[in-house]
């Protein structure tokens, strides 16, 4: 019998791990990135069985910098140690400067709270904060290994089956080894072989562009004192973010107190590959820098070229953007085997997205198979799709829109309002809180489903994307036909901002 909803449900007060009683879902993740990690920790707080399936010998948590988005914290009011030590390792106390790429300032250094303040939001509750991915993916990795979660790594998932007789999700290793679960959860990323059981593959598009990524630590910048007092922290030893706007670029720069971390958008140089191990030599970048279109007066500034050169040798990683239309299914025809994170939907890093939207995915699906019980699970993920998917096909299209302000900015527009060199961050992303979302709107969900009525038209709960926007589909070669057109991404109606 699925969950009965309470007022307590719907409040979302703090329920840590063993107030729910056991579901008797068994529930089978295959892949340990933000979306699969947060899967485990919160299937298990709602009380499913969990295994976890990994196909490296260890968890990846390298990396630099990212963005986490409001709406994907708010479950750590569920877990204590995870929001005191989230807490800890926070760029709260951060400020921010804007540039222009050739080293002008536009917006003085100013603590990211004032920044809000001016822009009429809450300090209090930022739409989310710049992230250091290894220390996020150690504190989650922490918490599922004092959870006991069994993961076996060295698990190369190579097809994806189900059995509607048996109620049964199947994930097949390269080695011919069989797993079996009341539902797979793919979070295996954007080459999951889920997508031929799913809705067939999408195909990757080059983007043209790559980003140059570095982070090393701060002693580092001692090789060059120019470079060490430009990029300084600011008082207190407070974190700060740069941020480096140009007509075919844009570039990042975080300073802390124990990493230095620079990121560069560029046009691709045919040595980028969509891999976070792929590393090339500091004079491919500095080259590169000199070489951009669009920079035959005003070049890059030079303090950045020298920030380039003291950047220790295979740290820089160019790592290629591909584009990948919305992928249409993420569920098998039995639902069965359902597709969360990067496997569902892939974002352009200038969305400030991607980790927001594979945690809340990871909450929202673990909150409906709860609420759905062990004899409804295919139309608990159905429903967890319901919530899921228009929001998503809304923040990706987002993140075109972000990376074409990003790197084409219109220094006149910029000059005369300062916000739009800045990528939208509007209320409806942030404000968003997917688990109590789940619980408000399961049963009217269900019903609409029973009724027949079509996602898009789902008028029966509040939308958790831009009041006013009706679904259509849309594809990366309509938006690249705009972009080279020179016209703005059409967002569609509803209110975006």
């Amino acid at each position: 019998m699925p969950h009965a909803l309470t007022s307590r449900d719907s409040t979302m007060e703090s329920k840590p791990v063993g107030s729910y009683e056991s579901t008797g879902i068994d529930v089978l993740i295959v892949g340990t990135g933000l979306a699969g990690l947060v899967a485990a920790l919160e299937s298990i707080r709602k009380g499913h069985t969990v295994r976890v399936l990994e196909r490296s010998s260890t968890i990846n948590t390298a990396g630099d910098m990212y963005f986490m988005g409001l709406s994907a914290t708010r479950f750590f009011k569920h877990w204590p140690e995870l929001l005191d030590e989230y807490k800890r390792i926070s760029l709260h106390n951060a400020w921010i400067e804007t540039f222009k790429h050739s080293g002008e300032v536009i917006i003085p250094p100013k603590k990211v709270a004032d920044r809000l303040r001016a822009q009429g939001l809450d300090p209090d509750t930022p739409p989310g904060e710049f992230q250091m991915r290894p220390l996020v993916y150690k504190m989650f990795v922490n918490q599922v290994e004092k959870l006991g979660v069994n993961v076996e790594f060295n698990r190369r998932i190579v097809d994806y089956e189900e059995d509607e007789k048996t109620g049964k999700g199947i994930a097949i290793s390269d080695d011919g080894k069989r797993y079996e679960a009341d539902v797979i959860i793919a979070a295996d990323g954007v080459g999951s072989k889920s997508q031929k059981l799913v809705g067939g593959q999408v195909r990757a598009r080059p983007s043209g562009r790559a980003m140059w990524r570095a982070a090393f630590p701060i002693e580092h910048l001692d090789k060059n004192p120019e470079v060490k007092g430009f990029f300084k922290l600011m008082p207190n030893q407070e974190p700060i973010v740069r941020t480096w706007l140009g007509p075919s670029t844009y570039a990042l720069t975080l300073t802390r107190e124990d990493v230095m971390v620079w990121i560069m958008n560029h046009d691709v140089t045919g040595s980028e590959k969509e891999s976070w191990s792929n590393t090339i030599d500091r004079e491919e970048v500095l080259q590169g820098m000199e070489d951009m279109p669009g920079m035959e007066v005003h070049k890059w500034a030079p303090i950045f070229k020298e920030l380039v050169k003291i950047t220790p040798d295979n740290t820089i990683v160019n790592f290629e953007l591909l584009w990948r239309n919305p992928q249409p299914k993420w569920a098998s025809p039995g639902a069965r085997v359902v597709q969360i994170g990067d496997a569902a939907h892939s974002y352009l890093p200038a969305s400030g997205n991607g980790a927001t939207q594979a945690i809340e995915d990871a909450i929202s699906l673990a909150s409906c198979l709860q609420i759905g019980g062990k004899d409804n699970i295919p139309q608990s993920v159905r429903a967890h799709i319901r919530f899921r998917f228009i929001r998503n096909s809304c923040a990706q299209k987002l993140g075109f829109s972000n990376a074409e302000l990003l790197q084409d900015t219109d220094w006149d527009k910029v000059k005369l309002d300062p916000r739009r060199a800045a990528p939208k961050l509007p209320k409806w992303v942030w404000s968003h809180d997917p688990e109590a979302y789940a619980y408000e709107n399961y049963t009217k969900a269900v019903e609409s489903m029973k009724k027949g009525i079509d996602m898009k038209d789902e008028k029966s709960f509040e939308p958790n994307y831009p009041k006013g926007y009706t679904y259509e589909p849309w594809s990366i070669e309509k938006v690249m036909e705009d972009m080279r057109a020179g016209k703005p991404i059409d967002l569609g109606p509803g209110d975006w901002e």
